[in-house]
């Protein structure tokens, strides 16, 4: 694919690109209202093929009266009884990117609901994998919506489209329908029953290392960090765990999420998942801790796998690029992580002496000065193994483990606009992390004049009879982002369909 580049209450404070609470709201009264339809019968939508070879396409039998990503003409306003005019909307050219025309605008032409049902329902026909999950939605005037749920992605969109929400997230599939939470007898009949594992990347968490940028801002140099995280998270999950439906999704700014969506991964329990992201977490300490890899030798496999993924990087995006340790207090955390005093004195005096010497330099003295005997009680297996710590410290993911221990937290919906850049939460091609570019991903307001000028390009071709009418995301941008996502899903539909015909031969063999 080309690559184009919470908090309760108030959430001005908030960040914005990471999770949302993953306790209960309390409730405020008449601030805590339900909105929404109520949850009848699941109204069906395909039905689910029982071929044993089902092809992709298939899976996604689009026709031309699908209205979900309508075409630029005036839609029928019969549609959506509670949404506003379908007529496509005026957007003023000094719109903010979460203006409520503006969202809107998005929701109603480019957001792609349909795939997101089939993606959370792990079916065409709507199950409780999607009619009991929670949706928690962040309005525009910060108010925020938990336990939502649809019985369709119909009735999601219809619902999206009338609140216009800034964003929204997406929780686990609980044991009963939660907007029914309040009328159970038992509260322990409402618990959470299946979720994603997920794992969330922030650039905030690199920003004791990286040097270009800090904060929410980023640059193409830091976001190697986010890169080399995808590379060794996601093979580790593949080849250590088994699992295969992964999709990173671009957080909007500065981070990336990874959504595991194989039923295993969806049915484990929290202990399973707290152990799982222990695996992965390697990076322990905060800002003003000392030594953050403490690793035991031999290193594990997945370590050594890593560090061969990650040396490739070393040389470039870190020491050129960021280059760690030009500023003598950064040279001296350097000097922290080695384990030999006679050769600190020696790299020490050294660099004092020249001033203005680079990270690769620097990095380059260490051998030169061990291999010319500064100290005489030099141990070259310890030396090596501190290098080797120093790689992994600076270029190793930093997880934010928290989020992908518990089912219950929510977590930010791909396909949403972040209300700060305006830029789209598209999936990242996991096998092309490297070509990634976050700064080129487009944002909403950039989507929809692309849809106005491809209308008035070919508004004749459109009027033709025997031409068929694109959907509004195919003439953007965002479409090889809409095409990655509906590929991954069909892989996922393929499995599911798959798991579902071996229960079914093991309930038919049962006496």
């Amino acid at each position: 694919m080309p690559h184009s580049l919470s908090s309760e209450g108030n959430l001005d404070s908030a960040d914005e690109d990471g999770v949302l609470p993953d306790a209960p709201l309390a409730d405020p009264g008449a601030s805590n209202v339900e909105v929404g339809g109520d949850s009848g019968s699941p109204h069906t939508l395909t039905q689910e093929p029982s071929q044993a070879d089902i092809k992709l396409e298939d899976l996604f039998a689009d026709d031309d009266e699908d209205e979900e990503f309508p075409s630029s003409g005036v839609t029928d306003a019969s549609a959506l009884e509670s949404s506003p005019p379908a007529g496509p909307p005026q957007i003023a050219p000094s719109a903010n990117y979460s203006d409520p025309e503006v969202m809107l605008a998005f929701y109603q032409r480019l957001f792609p609901f349909r795939y997101l049902f089939q993606w959370l329902n792990h079916s065409m026909k709507p199950s409780p994998d999607f009619g009991h999950r929670e949706f928690a939605f962040t309005l525009q005037n910060d108010a925020y919506l938990r336990y939502q749920s649809f019985p369709s992605s119909d009735l999601l969109r219809k619902e999206i489209l009338r609140l216009r929400p800034s964003r929204f997230e997406i929780g686990p599939v609980y044991t009963a329908n939660p907007r029914d939470r309040k009328t159970l007898r038992k509260s322990t009949a409402f618990r959470p029953l299946a979720k994603e594992l997920v794992f969330d990347i922030d650039l905030t968490d690199y920003d004791e290392i990286r040097t270009c940028c800090d904060k929410a801002n980023i640059c193409h140099k830091c976001w190697c960090f986010i890169t080399m995280a995808i590379k060794v998270v996601d093979v580790a999950l593949r080849d250590d765990f088994g699992f295969e439906h992964i999709m990173w999704v671009y957080s909007g700014r500065r981070g990336a999420h990874a959504w595991i969506s194989d039923r295993r991964a969806r049915i484990m329990d929290d202990q399973r998942r707290k152990a799982i992201a222990g695996y992965l977490e390697v990076i322990k300490g905060g800002a003003q801790s000392g030594k953050k890899v403490n690793v035991k030798r031999p290193l594990h496999p997945h370590l050594a796998r890593s560090l061969d993924i990650l040396k490739e990087h070393f040389q470039q995006d870190i020491l050129e690029d960021q280059d760690p340790w030009a500023k003598p207090d950064k040279a001296e955390r350097l000097l922290q992580l080695l384990p030999d005093k006679g050769l600190n004195d020696a790299l020490r005096k050294k660099w004092e002496a020249a001033p203005g010497r680079s990270s690769v330099s620097k990095w380059a003295d260490i051998d030169s000065l061990a291999k010319a005997g500064v100290s005489k009680n030099l141990d070259g297996k310890a030396l090596l193994e501190a290098k080797q710590d120093i790689v992994l410290e600076y270029t190793y993911p930093r997880l934010d483990v928290e989020v992908s221990k518990k089912k219950i937290h929510l977590l930010k919906s791909p396909f949403v606009v972040h209300p700060g850049t305006g830029r789209v939460c598209v999936p990242i091609d996991g096998g092309r992390a490297d070509k990634f570019d976050p700064l080129g991903v487009p944002t909403v307001t950039q989507l929809l004049s692309e849809i106005d000028s491809w209308d008035t390009e070919h508004k004749k071709q459109e009027a033709a009879e025997n031409v068929k009418k694109l959907q509004d995301y195919e003439k953007t941008s965002l479409k090889p982002y809409v095409e990655y996502f509906k590929n991954h899903i069909g892989s996922l539909l393929k499995s599911e369909q798959g798991i579902k015909r071996e229960r079914d031969l093991e309930d038919s063999m049962e006496f």
